[in-house]
């Protein structure tokens, strides 16, 4: 569904507390007629209807309720982008010349203004925005500078690449990509409601998740019911995910959790604690032993995860392997794919949870080394958004997500 403009959210909103459209009207500074057009815009976008029509007034439908949390929470965002985009410009003499400044600019903002903002935020420059919109430029650019003229600051800056956001304009950017999430939620939990399953969950994994936990959780979820939510992982470097989760493009994290907590608009819950392992291919000199030290293991090659990684960190940080004289540190990388296949071809070792390796382990491809490692436990669990609700669906994965891994926590206290 396409963004509303932010004066019809508000009025519906309005029509939802007062119970009139007339009412309504006046508040939002719209007619009658406007507002029962507005309205009705929004449930044909919908294919539901918002409100019921009684001789005592406009009532919200179960559907009206659940888009009304989710409208003010819209409106909210936006609200609080573009106040703290006014702040931010305040600092910065170069950003306050566009005009009178309006920190409540956002309620002027048009679905023409949302998209063009986020299009120069992923593209960089007004051609390739508007191939994107598939629009002209000349429309990209009246745009972008009739949102700084609404606003009264700066929020693009030309540079050797293009054309950038301000710190202004990322902040308004950020509010913008959370109130569309908000939007989706809203289409999902409508589509529920009517007993149609449209929800997607975006899921960020990381390694020890991709291999030991989310394979059992979507099958038990895909199985469970004929009509299942669509689920979709996405992958890369923990900044990158961080990056995606604080914007709206993923709905919640699951993997080792950071310390101290990567920014103040995520939270962490901790699921189970995780031991790591020193880990060799079958075939390795020291596989099979049934005592080896670390000192054994280090005359050989090792392959290690990045430092910013808990594994890396308690390698770097609790080991010191970095610091030995010679080190045996000759990869750094995260991928098992690459790992697997340099543990193939010579005998390299490398430290992650035994978890990551139970199919290699059935395959006989790799194995962990009985090397005693203090303080070797890491946490697993989820990173959320302070401010996510999640669905009804995206809720009952997340409780089947605890229950899958309170059971692997009581087999870690058994061992």
């Amino acid at each position: 569904m396409e963004f509303p403009n932010i004066r019809h959210l508000q009025a519906v909103v309005e029509t939802a507390r007062l119970k009139r459209v007339a009412l309504a009207a006046d508040v939002v500074h719209l007619s009658q007629p406007a507002v029962t057009h507005a309205i009705a815009k929004i449930e044909k976008n919908l294919s539901v209807k918002l409100f019921d029509r009684r001789p005592d007034g406009m009532y919200c439908t179960r559907a009206g309720q659940l888009f009304l949390v989710r409208a003010e929470r819209m409106i909210d965002l936006l609200r609080e982008g573009a106040a703290e985009a006014v702040r931010r410009a305040s600092r910065d003499e170069k950003s306050g010349e566009e005009g009178p400044v309006r920190k409540d600019f956002h309620g002027a903002l048009t679905p023409v203004h949302l998209r063009t903002l986020l299009a120069m935020a992923s593209a960089g420059n007004y051609s390739q925005a508007a191939r994107a919109l598939g629009v002209s430029q000349p429309s990209v650019h009246r745009a972008a500078k009739d949102m700084q003229r609404l606003a009264g600051i700066r929020l693009f800056e030309t540079n050797r690449r293009g054309v950038a956001l301000t710190l202004p304009g990322e902040i308004l950017a950020r509010q913008a990509r959370l109130a569309a999430a908000e939007l989706r939620q809203a289409v999902f939990e409508i589509a529920e409601e009517q007993g149609r399953e449209a929800t997607t969950i975006v899921i960020g994994a990381m390694p020890l998740a991709r291999s030991s936990i989310l394979p059992q959780v979507i099958d038990d979820v895909i199985t469970s019911a004929p009509s299942a939510p669509q689920i979709r992982t996405v992958e890369g470097p923990y900044p990158d995910l961080l990056r995606g989760l604080r914007f709206g493009e993923i709905d919640f994290m699951i993997g080792a959790l950071r310390q101290p907590l990567p920014a103040d608009d995520v939270s962490q819950e901790a699921l189970f604690d995780d031991p790591l392992s020193v880990v060799a291919s079958k075939d390795h000199p020291l596989a099979g032993e049934a005592t080896v030290t670390l000192e054994d293991a280090l005359r050989y090659p090792w392959i290690a995860p990045p430092k910013p990684t808990p594994a890396g960190s308690y390698l770097f940080d609790t080991l010191k392997i970095d610091t030995l004289p010679g080190t045996p540190v000759k990869i750094v990388s995260s991928s098992l794919v690459l790992v697997r296949g340099l543990m193939r071809r010579g005998p390299y070792l490398t430290i992650m949870s035994s978890r990551q390796i139970e199919m290699e382990e059935e395959l006989g491809v790799l194995t962990t080394l009985p090397i005693p490692l203090e303080g070797n436990k890491r946490t697993i669990g989820l990173t959320f958004r302070k401010s996510w609700h999640p669905t009804p669906a995206q809720a009952r994965l997340i409780e089947h997500l605890r229950r899958v891994c309170a059971g692997l926590s009581d087999s870690c206290s058994i061992e």
